[in-house]
């Protein structure tokens, strides 16, 4: 059954704009907002904390199982949700079937009761539309080329003052596209139904403006 409450799923993969893009959605409409990685981002970072392996699939599932909303909300505002390392183990640890699952029901309860008693939600990600919302009202894929996604991550790196080179900037953000290209447990692909929006020659504002027409078509049509 589709969710009572309007659901926008953004997907796509890292550094394609899906995050600012969600979350001016969520604004214009007044839609609670979830960023769907900063929940693999937690588990990543609570993994490093307690001394274990991203790759430890058991100690990756327990943790994803005892994430909460208290335990994110002091997580949330950490810096070092940002931090690449993060970035690197939530990635990891989204490969493993069990964080998942762990996972699958927090995301799908904030989609059913958006909180704060708002009308709808846009949830970001890189399974909302083809698992954890299958069926949302408006569904968009958005993407860009390897390279302009570097690019954007680097010059946001650099922004932090973290000190690394373009080339491996460049190099990790293949491998991750691979793993979650690749993993068993739900791989990043568009949903069949779903926009596809390529930002690669758009800025900000431009990939926002083009999201919302999108989103403004899809709610009139079924409405």
């Amino acid at each position: 059954m589709p969710p009572s409450s309007p659901v926008i799923a953004i997907d796509g993969p890292a550094a394609s704009g899906k995050g600012t893009i969600a979350k001016k959605l969520a604004k214009m409409f007044g839609f609670a907002h979830l960023d769907t990685g900063l929940l693999y981002r937690a588990v990543g970072v609570m993994v490093l904390l307690a001394n274990k392996s991203p790759d430890d699939a058991r100690a990756a599932a327990r943790i994803a199982r005892e994430l909460t909303d208290t335990n994110l909300a002091k997580l949330k505002g950490d810096p070092v949700l940002r931090l690449d390392k993060a970035s690197t183990a939530a990635s990891k640890v989204a490969t493993h079937p069990g964080v998942r699952k762990a996972l699958l029901k927090f995301q799908r309860d904030f989609a059913a009761h958006p909180p704060k008693r708002k009308k709808g939600a846009v949830l970001d990600g890189r399974d909302i539309g083809t698992v954890i919302v299958p069926k949302a009202r408006v569904k968009i894929y958005v993407t860009a080329s390897t390279e302009a996604r570097a690019t954007r991550r680097f010059k946001e790196l650099q922004k932090r003052s973290e000190k690394v080179a373009y080339k491996t900037v460049l190099a990790e953000l293949k491998a991750r596209d691979k793993r979650d290209e690749t993993r068993t447990a739900a791989p990043a692909k568009p949903a069949k139904d779903a926009v596809i929006l390529d930002t690669t020659n758009m800025n900000a504002d431009e990939a926002f403006t083009a999201a919302l027409a999108i989103v403004k078509k899809r709610m009139r049509a079924k409405a």
